[in-house]
């Protein structure tokens, strides 16, 4: 499957993974955060300077870290530098073929990441007074005088 194909994020992959780690969950995640981020950085500066050897280690982690997360989108195309650059390094290539997915990895990380936070901290809801009862701490109802 092409990366562009993948879901940005299974969510059935990322409850499963929010279940085993439990409390732990936004403390991964904000590991993958920097880890995801650190990767990017690697690739970029490897691609920059057309090495494909440097490409395979960063895409690799990341292709690791994103699929735990159920983030399918960037898993793939991380496992797609990857793949390309092992096979430039057997022939001794220049990885510049990797040119639209390198660029495109940062932006779809940014938008992993967002979806991910969302669902790490869902907005809290608040509880809305029974009706007829005035919420604690207001001023008396209307019409009265206090």
């Amino acid at each position: 499957m092409a990366h562009g194909d993948a879901e940005l994020v299974n969510w059935q992959e990322l409850a499963r993974t929010r279940a085993e780690l439990a409390a732990a969950f936004t403390r991964i995640l904000s590991y993958f955060r920097e880890d995801g981020d650190k990767a990017i950085g690697l690739i970029e500066w490897a691609f920059r300077d057309r090495s494909a050897a440097a490409l395979v280690s960063p895409a690799h982690k990341l292709k690791g870290e994103a699929a735990q997360f159920g983030a399918h989108r960037l898993s793939a195309m991380a496992e797609q530098i990857e793949m390309v650059a092992r096979r430039c390094v057997e022939r001794h290539e220049s990885p510049e073929e990797l040119i639209e997915i390198v660029v495109a990895l940062r932006p779809c990380f940014a938008e992993t990441m967002t979806l991910l936070d969302r669902e790490a901290s869902p907005p809290i809801l608040h509880k809305a007074p029974a009706f007829g009862r005035r919420p604690a701490g207001a001023a008396s109802g209307f019409g009265r005088a206090s």
